[in-house]
């Protein structure tokens, strides 16, 4: 084979090339959709987010076995460190929403009414969205994200999987107007967050409990919609003004000004609390010879 053809597949390392990696993941992950989504119309049922986060784990295994590399290369060694980093993630994550509705309240623009919502939807709430999270974030924060960061690079990357993370919510319920422009600010630069997240740890557990702890606390604690999905929820949030711009409306937090600045301020925080930190993709000490 001439060398030419050879480097379009190899690397100087003699290592299958990071773009040929990515196109292997694509193609497994829809050979394992396009069967799952054929017996879901089958059953006349959407195809479960729980079933969505198996496949895309079920991919990323198979392209790691076939790279002969650890899984927790890519979602991190499930260990203290990891639950501390998850624990840390649901703290940040419940403070960028808390801290945009407890900006709306003190401004006498939304109060609140309790709600007695049945338990059993509450827990199934939270189970969607566990699963949510956790597909979106192997999806968008795993293998994809690593080989891409491999590839070329870290914000090369992350504009990249962040284009892909705003497109995959365009078609949400009340994308429209001026919630647009906000929301689709937000979601871009949430992504941006949660992958950082990811750079600063080289674990998907601080991203995974970022976006888990803020859906939860927008949605099944405050009231708010989740990207324009209403869910059960423990409050209700009762609007004093008619400006969407500034409550979200019914797509939620992410929708609005104040939620748009919290991103902005803990994405701030995160770049300087982890400046000067290495932002390899894994520790080279972690690594296994193939």
């Amino acid at each position: 084979m001439p060398r030419w053809m050879i480097r379009i597949f190899l690397s100087q390392a003699r290592r299958l090339r990071n773009g040929w990696w990515i196109t292997a993941f694509l193609i497994v992950l829809a050979s394992l959709l396009f069967p799952a989504i054929m017996a879901s119309a089958h059953w006349d049922r959407p195809l479960a987010m729980p079933e969505q986060a198996l496949i895309i784990l079920i991919a990323t295994m198979a392209i790691q076995k076939l790279r002969r590399r650890p899984v927790f290369e890519v979602v991190g060694r499930l260990d203290r460190r990891w639950s501390a980093q998850l624990a840390l993630g649901a703290v940040l994550g419940a403070a960028l929403m808390a801290a945009p509705a407890l900006f709306l309240t003190l401004k006498g623009w939304v109060h609140w009414e309790a709600v007695f919502a049945d338990p059993p939807a509450l827990w199934s709430a939270v189970a969607l969205m566990t699963a949510a999270a956790a597909a979106e974030e192997l999806l968008f924060r795993g293998l994809l994200f690593q080989r891409l960061i491999d590839g070329v690079g870290v914000w090369p990357a992350q504009i990249l999987i962040s284009l892909l993370f705003f497109l995959t919510h365009m078609g949400n319920p009340g994308m429209e107007g001026s919630i647009r422009l906000l929301a689709g600010a937000n979601i871009f630069l949430a992504s941006i967050l949660f992958g950082l997240a990811y750079v600063r740890t080289r674990s998907l557990a601080l991203p995974f409990g970022l976006h888990l702890s803020a859906n939860l606390t927008q949605g099944v604690v405050l009231g708010f919609g989740v990207s324009g999905a209403a869910e059960p929820s423990l409050l209700t949030p009762l609007f004093r003004i008619e400006r969407d711009w500034l409550t979200g409306g019914a797509f939620g937090l992410e929708g609005s000004l104040p939620g748009l600045i919290a991103v902005i301020v803990l994405l701030a925080a995160l770049a300087v609390a982890g400046r000067g930190k290495s932002t390899l993709p894994y520790s080279p000490a972690s690594r296994i010879a193939p």
